[in-house]
């Protein structure tokens, strides 16, 4: 299957007073359209960074990204803004939903932006909350919504385009264990049932182990993988980690 993600050479460094401190060195990665690859590593190896970039949230000091062959950082802000809007669903550790409005308006949103009609906007919003078993939530607004529900709704947001390539940034970072499995396998069946790619960030093996393939990051560097293969067996995930982190 063709790669939908190339990343080659990335190099990322950042300013700390009088020091430049190295995110990144020379990072190459490549996923497979339709796989589900987690990025795990410790606080501060560059996993949050090399998410950005890839979805064009930042810009690397040298090498590319390319999605579905098309070269990110060569795009001028606004054009790599709407390919991002149209292209790819970004799923943050904060939920990030208005607060005053329903969990359906709010999955609305990327399309009424875009530009399209309210009616349409919200039949594939009914239909992207279905998706995530939400359906029955449609009027709530995020404060009567449980913090899975409410990562549940952002999750259903960000499928609103259709993306072909969805990022997830530490997806669990603020729920319970509960609530924290059920995305793990939320994302795994959208992975499995509609093709969807994912790359998700995660310190967690319990949440790298539903993923098809865990590549570990240490100091800004791939240090090897692990093949899961969304088995869910946090165990190999975290026994393997171990060594390939140390």
């Amino acid at each position: 299957m063709a790669d939908l993600v190339v990343v080659e050479q990335l190099v990322k460094a950042y300013r700390l007073g009088d020091e430049s401190i190295r995110a990144l060195v020379g990072v190459d990665l490549s996923v497979e359209k339709g796989r589900f690859v987690a990025i795990m590593g410790a606080s501060g190896s560059g996993k949050t960074t090399l998410l950005h970039l890839i979805g064009g949230l930042d810009l690397p000091d040298s090498g590319r990204v390319t999605i579905a062959g098309e070269d990110l950082h060569r795009m001028s802000d606004e054009r790599r803004t709407l390919f991002r809007r149209r292209r790819m669903g970004i799923v943050f550790q904060a939920y990030n939903l208005l607060p005053t409005i329903s969990a359906v308006d709010n999955v609305m949103l990327p399309l009424l932006v875009d530009g399209q009609s309210a009616g349409r906007a919200r039949e594939r919003a009914v239909e992207k909350l279905r998706l995530v078993h939400l359906d029955h939530r449609l009027s709530h607004r995020p404060n009567a919504l449980s913090g899975g529900e409410q990562q549940r709704v952002a999750i259903a947001r960000s499928l609103m385009n259709n993306p072909d390539l969805i990022l997830a940034d530490e997806p669990t970072g603020n729920l319970d264990p509960t609530s924290s499995e059920e995305i793990w396998q939320l994302l795994r069946s959208l992975s499995r049932d509609t093709g969807a790619t994912i790359i998700m960030v995660t310190h967690e093996p319990s949440a790298a182990a539903y993923a098809d393939v865990v590549h570990v990051l240490k100091a800004g560097r791939f240090t090897g993988t692990i093949q899961p293969e969304g088995t869910g067996d946090a165990t190999l995930v975290a026994t393997r980690y171990a060594q390939l982190a140390n």
